[in-house]
Formats: structure tokens, sequence, C-alpha cells
């Protein structure tokens, strides 16, 4: 076995050394915001020094931007990783609504970062060169299910896959970035298994109702 060169190794180190700088500040974004989530905190969380994040990200600005890049990323993943039943439409579609509003419920520091971004109208991911790369897998799930019931004569013609994804986004995470009010307001725990399974059947089935012909 080669020994591992020493640049290799430095490399090695430098790549793990910003990678956990990345996670913990995807944590304590998540949890304070973007304001709350100090350099200290988040080099505290991370075992690291504060000279650490300016060396790698710039400022606190450029790791936020790095940490929006980087849960975008995840989900991107994730969503790879779906396989669609290319002989039923309606239940291609209904795999794809279920992703969704289950990755919203199960990575909520999804939801709050975004939130946190959302506060500042985008100001941040606005200025990642990556950013435009994001929605074509999400979308494209979508518009596999889609294209697969449109051939089958089961979709409308009209229907377009931005406005069924920006549906399934807007009911999964809204229910998600806002449970704890609404489990206030309405009375009930959505929290609750027996709750969340009974949204997420509400909303695969709204969305086959929508799209179908």
């Amino acid at each position: 076995m080669k020994p591992i060169k020493p640049r290799a190794a430095h490399q090695a180190r430098a790549q793990e050394t910003r990678q956990s700088l990345l996670h913990a500040a995807i944590e304590i974004f998540a949890a304070h915001g973007l304001h709350g989530g100090s350099v200290s905190r988040i080099a505290e969380r991370a075992h690291s020094h504060d000279r650490m994040i300016y060396y790698y990200f710039g400022n606190k600005e450029g790791l936020f931007i790095a940490a929006l890049e980087e849960i975008y990323r995840r989900y991107n993943e994730a969503e790879a990783s779906i396989s669609l039943d290319t002989d039923n439409p309606a239940e291609a579609l209904a795999t794809a609504v279920r992703f969704f509003v289950r990755y919203f419920r199960d990575h909520p520091e999804f939801v709050t970062v975004l939130n946190s971004e959302n506060l500042h109208r985008g100001k941040h991911i606005s200025k990642s060169l990556r950013a435009s790369q994001y929605s074509k897998p999400a979308i494209g799930l979508v518009d596999s299910a889609l294209s697969m019931g449109k051939q089958q004569g089961l979709v409308r013609e009209t229907v377009t896959s931005r406005d069924v994804y920006l549906m399934i986004s807007a009911m999964g995470y809204f229910y998600q970035s806002n449970q704890y009010t609404l489990s206030a307001f309405l009375g009930e725990k959505l929290q609750a298994p027996q709750s969340y399974q009974q949204w997420e059947s509400f909303v695969v089935d709204a969305v086959w109702r929508t799209v179908s012909s």
C-alpha cells in the first residue's frame, strides 16, 4: 500500500475542516437564523476556529451562501435516488409527492434555513453561481411522472411541471414551517403521525385530482 503523500493528506484535512464548518453552520443557522448564527458559535460547534471560517468562506455571508448551496445539494441528491413506476403515472406522481412532502418533514433544517433566507428576500442565494441548477432535478422528477400521464391520456396537456412542483412544495413546506402555530390555532398536534399521514394522503389526492384529465 502506497503511503499518502503530504500534499494529498493536507488537502484531505482541509476538505474535512471545510465540511465540518459547513455542517456546523447549517445546524446553527437552522437553530438561530443568519443574524443569530455567530461565527464563533459555528466554529465552536465544528471544534474549529473563527479564522478558518474566514479562510474557507471569506465571511459569514459567504458561509451562509455555501450553507444554502449545501442544503439544496442534499435535496437534489435525495431526489436522485427516487425511482418512478414507469407503467403507472398516478403512482409515479404519488411517489414524487410523497418524496417532497416527507423531505420537508424529515429535514427541518432545510425549511428553517430557507425561512431565514426568505426573510432576507433571497439576497444571498441570488449571489450563488449554482442556484439556477437546483430546481432542474426536482422539477424533472415531477415532469417525468406528468409526461407518462400525458402519453397515456391520463393527465391534461395544459398542466405544467413547474406549477405542479410549486403546488406540492407549497402544501408540504407550509405544513412543516407553520406546524407549531397551526397546531395551536387548530387545536391539534400536526406533528402527530396520524395527522401527518392524513395530510400526506390529502396532498397526493389533491395533486392527482388537479392534473388528471
